[in-house]
This record gives C-alpha cells, sequence and structure tokens, in this order.
C-alpha cells in the first residue's frame, strides 16, 4: 500500500490561506515593508509607521516630515520600484501618509 505525501512550503501553505480568507493584499504590503527594510537604512526605515494596500494603491505612513517629503518627491521611483519588485499588474499608484 502506497501513501501519497503532499508537500508544501510553509510560504505556498500562507499564500493559498491568504488567497481563500482573502488578505492576500496584507501580505505583499508585509513583503514591500521587508523590501523597504533592506533597501534603507535602520534609522530611516524606523520612521516608517505602516505599509497598507488598498485598491491597486500603496499607502505608506510615515512619521518623520524629511522622509515623508523625500518620499513625495520621489513617489514615481518608488512606485517603479515595486512594481519591478512586485508586478505593475498589482499596484498603480503611492500615497505617502
Amino acid at each position: 500500500m502506497k501513501r501519497k505525501k503532499r508537500e508544501y512550503q510553509s510560504s505556498e501553505l500562507v499564500k493559498s490561506f491568504a488567497r481563500i480568507y482573502g488578505f492576500e493584499d496584507k501580505l505583499v504590503a508585509f513583503e514591500i515593508k521587508d523590501f523597504l527594510e533592506d533597501y534603507l537604512d535602520e534609522s530611516l526605515f524606523n520612521e516608517i509607521k505602516s505599509v497598507n494596500i488598498h485598491d491597486q494603491c500603496i499607502y505608506i505612513k510615515i512619521i518623520s516630515p524629511l522622509l515623508k517629503n523625500d518620499f513625495k518627491m520621489r513617489r514615481s521611483f518608488y512606485l517603479k520600484k515595486f512594481q519591478d519588485k512586485f508586478g505593475a499588474e498589482k499596484f498603480n499608484d503611492l500615497q505617502i501618509l
């Protein structure tokens, strides 16, 4: 008697649960935040309060007025980076709050 074993990576399971329960956007927001953690200096990253996605728009809340202004000035640059990294079809706007 031969049994089939199904092996899944934990990331695949999390993605399938996210698809079932409708919180895929939150997972992508976590990935964006991880990307920013690698991309930015630690002190700058600590100024980012939250990252959310709603209706194909990325919302980034930033505490520091200087960093907020920098993100606003380079908004198209960051949007392009996110689209290249995570797929252009997922996002069409970036809002800095």
